[in-house]
């Protein structure tokens, strides 16, 4: 459990720098350049990701039960797995999924956290998933207040287009059955229908 807990500590805590210095991660890049930055950001990430991975397989492998919802709760979290491949490419898409949804890689994680623990009642899934539950709700949030307070520079404005919602939309669900039938099951070692 020591791994898993470090992993999101690593993890979510780089992706947390501007949560809790608005202008953190600009200083930083002028510090460290911009370069060096994202060499350290990614070996941050890596390290805690794969922290993860293997804190939660050995976490699983001595489950702690915290809670059990009826079977009903695993259909609910079939449905809102449904948007969230749509929303991850839409993240690169412009269109306007991407338009509606403002943040939709921050969604699509709130979405599969909350999928998620709405399946799983194990203290290692309440970790994980409420983990990354907490940090992107609390991630948004920041946003907005750094938007108000006009702390973010936005990148540029690509043109949005019908064929990148409909890559988005045609994509995410392929995605999405994909993993359903085969992905999850020889990724994560789960099916989640069977």
């Amino acid at each position: 459990m020591l791994l898993l807990i470090l992993g999101l500590v690593l993890f979510l805590g780089v992706h947390s720098v501007s949560i809790v210095s608005p202008d953190g991660r600009h200083r930083l890049v002028k510090q460290l350049g911009e370069g060096p930055w994202k060499g350290l950001y990614s070996l941050v990430s890596l390290a805690g990701f794969l922290l993860i991975v293997v804190g939660y397989g050995a976490a699983r492998e001595a489950p702690v039960l915290l809670y059990t919802l009826p079977n009903g709760f695993r259909h609910l979290a079939a449905v809102l797995m449904l948007p969230v491949f749509v929303l991850l490419l839409a993240a690169y898409l412009p269109g306007r999924i991407q338009r509606a949804a403002k943040h939709p890689m921050l969604l699509a994680v709130k979405l599969w956290a909350l999928a998620h623990l709405l399946a799983n009642g194990t203290l290692a899934d309440v970790l994980l998933f409420g983990g990354f539950l907490a940090w992107a709700v609390i991630d948004r949030i920041s946003v907005k207040k750094r938007a108000a307070a006009g702390l973010l520079r936005p990148g540029p404005v690509l043109p949005g287009s019908k064929a990148n919602d409909a890559i988005a939309l045609v994509g995410g669900l392929v995605i999405y059955g994909l993993f359903v039938v085969w992905a999850h099951a020889w990724l994560i070692g789960v099916r989640p229908f069977g």
